[in-house]
């Protein structure tokens, strides 16, 4: 790979300088401007989302995207709170490499990681056995909601695209001389979160079952994603790109979240055993952890609520 290649060209820096002193996401020409991507391995980039809800401000864009370019073709991790960042990440694609953009892995069914999928209409889309199944059940919720939050520019050209080729357990995807492991876990983050190892540098992309700085948000099963952390810990990896947050070096990354949901869970736990309803656990549960994370406020009460809807079948 070209030195041209290993970051955006200096057209694209400039571009990026017009959009921000425009305050726009396309081009004169109206070209979509390209995600000011960094490459954190050779051949693997990586966009950090804001650490923040999806509002009309940030038009969604909060979530980390990625993609990894082998010999033959990309493949892109995520794609986005909205086509319009599907699009900025397609552009950035094509300003580090002219391979094809073969398959788009989405790690989830959450919108601001599949929202950007109809900018990617060639790619084969590749996902957890259970997200067809989650997308037809939450897609139109999602689009309705999030029409209304985030005002129809940001809504613009969002479809909810399922995959077709489904992940049960493992899998392998070749780009050329270069090979992607997939895998797909239990209930946790959600019940249909999927893993990306690049084998060649030893990048894992997580998903949201990895978060950093933003509070771990809890839609699937506590005790589940407890259980797995070890699992996940054990993957060869030097380096992890989690599903919000910065880069970071692995197994280290998951401590952080581990000891939140911990904490949450002995928390809501001690809340049953003394008998108090689920408001109160909601408003105590993991309150010792507020400092040490950002959107505290905003997700913990409901992490502990979905704790308290698990735990007290126990």
């Amino acid at each position: 790979m070209t030195r041209l290649r290993q970051t955006l060209s200096l057209a694209a820096l400039w571009a990026i300088v017009i959009f921000e002193q425009r305050g726009g996401a396309h081009g004169a020409d109206g070209d979509a401007v390209p995600l000011p991507v960094q490459q954190i391995a050779p051949g693997v980039f990586a966009y950090q989302g804001a650490i923040a809800l999806m509002t009309r401000e940030n038009q969604g864009a909060i979530a980390n995207v990625g993609f990894v370019v082998g010999s033959d073709a990309v493949a892109v991790i995520d794609t986005g709170g909205s086509v319009r960042e599907g699009r900025r990440l397609l552009a950035a694609i094509k300003a580090a490499t002219d391979k094809p953009v073969r398959y788009v892995i989405n790690t989830h069914v959450h919108p601001d990681h599949v929202f950007g999928n109809a900018a990617f209409a060639d790619a084969v889309f590749v996902g957890h056995k259970n997200l067809p199944r989650a997308l037809a059940a939450r897609g139109q919720f999602y689009l309705d909601t999030f029409r209304r939050g985030l005002g129809e520019d940001a809504m613009a050209d969002v479809r909810i695209v399922p995959p077709t080729l489904l992940v049960e357990n493992e899998m392998s995807l070749d780009l050329g001389g270069r090979v992607l492991r997939l895998r797909a876990w239990r209930a946790a983050h959600t019940d249909n979160d999927l893993t990306v190892f690049d084998e060649a540098t030893q990048t894992l992309f997580a998903g949201d079952l990895v978060f950093l700085k933003h509070l771990p948000v809890l839609d699937g099963s506590i005790r589940g994603w407890l259980a797995l952390l070890d699992d996940l810990a054990r993957i060869s990896a030097q380096r992890v790109v989690p599903g919000h947050g910065p880069v970071a070096a692995w197994p280290a990354a998951i401590e952080s979240g581990r000891h939140y949901l911990q904490r949450l869970a002995a928390d809501v736990r001690a809340s049953i055993k003394r008998g108090e309803p689920i408001a109160a656990a909601a408003r105590q549960a993991g309150e010792t952890e507020r400092g040490a994370w950002e959107l505290f406020d905003e997700s913990n009460a409901r992490n502990a609520t979905a704790a308290y809807s698990e735990l007290e079948w126990e």
